[in-house]
């Protein structure tokens, strides 16, 4: 997947995006078991299996960040996004063990 598909936000361009004039909304797209081990706070669930059904929770013109453990999950959520029209996804690069480090 290329980043012209999915591009990419850095941990350090999201802490930043969170606390700015308009703040994306972080989507989770790991396990139940994973997120309860520590997420991203105000972050949402939608585990990546359930996301082609439960993307019309999300709306089309926001903002998106997608976060998994390390980035692969994250990459094919972005897709599944953009090929159901939403314009602004992007995925966090490294995922969650990037925002830990």
């Amino acid at each position: 997947m290329s980043e012209q598909t999915c591009p990419s936000i850095t941990w350090s361009e999201l802490k930043s995006s969170l606390f700015g004039h308009r703040t994306p909304k972080v989507i989770d797209v790991r396990e139940v078991h994973e997120y309860r081990e520590g997420h991203i706070e105000g972050s949402i669930l939608i585990p990546l299996g359930t996301l082609p059904q439960r993307a019309v929770e999300l709306h089309k013109d926001e903002d998106l960040i997608v976060v998994c453990r390390s980035g692969n999950r994250s990459r094919e959520a972005c897709e599944i996004l953009r090929g159901q029209g939403f314009r602004s996804v992007r995925s966090l690069t490294g995922g969650l063990s990037s925002w830990t480090a």
